[in-house]
């Protein structure tokens, strides 16, 4: 059976793992809208981000509708979107 991801809202860019994947893994996305499969690009734990759509490097990264980071490197879809390859801008203090 293949491990779910819950997509918060429409807009967003990430979905949240419910259960640990290995690359190749099916991952259903539920949440919002129809519920879709896509093909997990590399191992990740569960309760981390998985792009349900292509990310461009710089492009701001949407989770719970809001920004949460932005991409250091292009993430295709499927890839676990994490430290290696965003910053987030929550944390960030602006002076």
């Amino acid at each position: 059976m293949p491990v779910t991801a819950i997509l918060i809202r429409a807009q967003d860019h990430v979905a949240t793992l419910t259960g640990p994947v290995a690359a190749g893994d099916a991952v259903l996305i539920t949440g919002q809208g129809k519920t879709r499969e896509i093909i997990a690009r590399n191992d990740m734990p569960a309760g981390h981000k998985l792009a349900i759509r292509p990310i461009q490097e710089h492009e701001q990264i949407l989770k719970y509708g809001e920004v949460i980071g932005e991409a250091t490197a292009d993430i295709a879809e499927g890839g676990h979107v994490h430290t290696h390859n965003c910053w987030g801008v929550k944390a960030r203090r602006h002076s």
